[in-house]
């Protein structure tokens, strides 16, 4: 039996899947790595600490497992997207990377809009918020001058473990396409917009699609991870894109609703003719010559976490919610914006904040926890609603994270969103979805769609529930007002936060 290896460097750890070519999950490891924030709103990391505990991943998976590194075929990767990582002439990196959610680059950010206006949109696809690898050069440039001047390449996050890996220097076009630097509908980096802020094109690596090869394990890390140095490397993709390939959103009419630490709804674009100007972010996709639309909820599963460990430390997640089935939907008149952190989609905006609105001395821990839970689906919704009017059907969504594994929650989004939602037989998240790269990278399948067919498999489908849908509907509509109601009391509370 041949195998592949998915890798998946997220944000707080490394996560390596163990797949065989029957799709199944033979083994899995996950090494952490350290968050550095050596200011408020800066989040970096080690570059070498990625590459270090990826090995280590590698390492005991290979061993758990009992499978020989000769049975291993092929590797690849998903990657936490945007986190920048400069490096010198000899690609070394200049300093720790800044990543996703590291929110120094505001002033970046509305530099890039009043260079650029409409045009961003119409080349870059995508709005300039603080997430995206653009501002965060613009930073170092406008900061660390001596610093930048020795830099000679820019990678992203799982560019660099594979350049640690193999020597070679690529980086994929759905993670490019995250950098606000590349031209979407062509598929290349604009010179137009590096040409504006004066940065070399010279900064910018080979744009390779997922499913490229990009060389082969060295012999010093095929000994430090246990991998034997003929093992092929493909390039990967992002995160999200991952995500939806390991969920098998790669044709038309394909959604998926993920609800991690923030929320994503994401839908299959075939071309590049839908234009939602800047409401959703737009990306290439893995599968090549295609794209994604996605929204992002910045507090999904945050939310959650927040009113757990806020309200009820001492209970679990199963305790919490056991009895929010039993709460008729609306929770009593309560309900709740997810704004803890700020939001994204639809509001672009860094100072709104969460509230309950409603609240009365009827109202139990279990009114709560059930408001929450609709109130991060309302916001998943806001996304589904600009696809619809974008002209798509939206008539399934697959659910994966931590909103599919729960029955109650499971129904919620079926009813709010007023569609099917598809729960997967077996969910491994964006490191499935680099596993099925490799799949396809090593031949074992003739396209994305036939791995797909054999990798994953749908396991329930939920109905919504018209008489709730119409509930639904009517609590959406009030939903939709808070945001507008409470931006100036927000923007007048900014002012006393520490």
């Amino acid at each position: 039996m041949k195998y592949v290896i998915g890798v998946d460097l997220g944000t707080s750890a490394v996560k390596t899947l163990l797949v065989d070519q029957n799709g199944i999950v033979c083994a899995s490891a996950t090494e952490a790595y350290e968050l550095l924030q050596p200011k408020s709103g800066y989040n970096e990391q080690n570059p070498e600490d990625w590459v270090k505990q990826t090995a280590l991943s590698i390492r005991k998976l290979l061993s758990s497992s009992g499978v020989t590194a000769d049975q291993v075929e092929g590797i690849s990767f998903s990657g936490q997207m945007h986190g920048l990582v400069l490096l010198d002439a000899n690609l070394k990196p200049l300093r720790n990377a800044i990543l996703w959610n590291d929110t120094r680059t505001t002033k970046q950010c509305r530099e890039i809009e009043a260079k650029l206006g409409d045009r961003l949109l119409d080349i870059a696809r995508n709005r300039a918020l603080e997430g995206f690898t653009l501002p965060k050069i613009l930073w170092v440039k406008e900061n660390e001058p001596e610093l930048y001047e020795k830099a000679k390449l820019f990678l992203l996050p799982k560019d660099y473990v594979r350049l640690a890996m193999t020597g070679e220097v690529a980086m994929d076009i759905s993670d490019a396409a995250g950098t606000l630097m590349l031209d979407v509908e062509k598929g290349q980096w604009s010179g137009d917009i590096c040409g504006a802020f004066g940065i070399s094109m010279e900064l910018c690596p080979p744009v390779v699609q997922s499913v490229d090869q990009t060389g082969t394990v060295t012999e010093a890390f095929a000994k430090e991870a246990g991998l034997s140095a003929s093992t092929k490397v493909f390039a990967g993709g992002a995160d999200n894109a991952c995500g939806a390939f390991g969920s098998g959103i790669i044709q038309d009419g394909a959604y998926m609703c993920s609800i991690g630490t923030s929320g994503v709804v994401l839908g299959f674009e075939q071309n590049a003719n839908t234009d939602y100007r800047g409401k959703v972010h737009f990306f290439n996709h893995s599968r090549p010559d295609t794209f994604y639309a996605m929204g992002v909820t910045l507090a999904a599963g945050y939310s959650l976490s927040w009113f757990a460990q806020t309200f009820a430390p001492d209970k679990s997640f199963d305790q919490l919610l056991g009895n929010v089935g039993n709460i008729p939907a609306g929770s009593n008149g309560l309900l709740f914006t997810p704004y803890l952190v700020g939001e994204r989609t639809p509001h672009a905006d860094s100072v709104i904040r969460g509230s309950f609105i409603g609240m009365d001395a009827t109202h139990t821990l279990d009114h709560f926890g059930r408001a929450v839970m609709e109130g991060i689906t309302f916001s998943l919704n806001e996304s589904v609603e600009l696809f619809r009017e974008g002209g798509k059907k939206v008539e399934q969504i697959v659910s994966i994270g931590g909103g599919a594994k729960n029955a109650t929650w499971l129904q919620m989004q079926a009813d709010v969103f007023g569609a099917e939602v598809l729960r997967l037989k077996s969910e491994q998240g964006p490191g499935m979805g680099a596993a099925m790269i490799a799949a396809v990278g090593c031949g074992w399948f003739s396209d994305f769609s036939e791995c797909a067919d054999k990798f994953v498999e749908v396991d329930e489908v939920i109905s919504p529930r018209q008489d709730q849908v119409k509930v639904y509907q009517e609590l959406f509509a009030i939903y939709k007002q808070v945001y507008s109601q409470t931006k100036p009391l927000d923007d007048q509370l900014s002012k006393f936060k520490a």
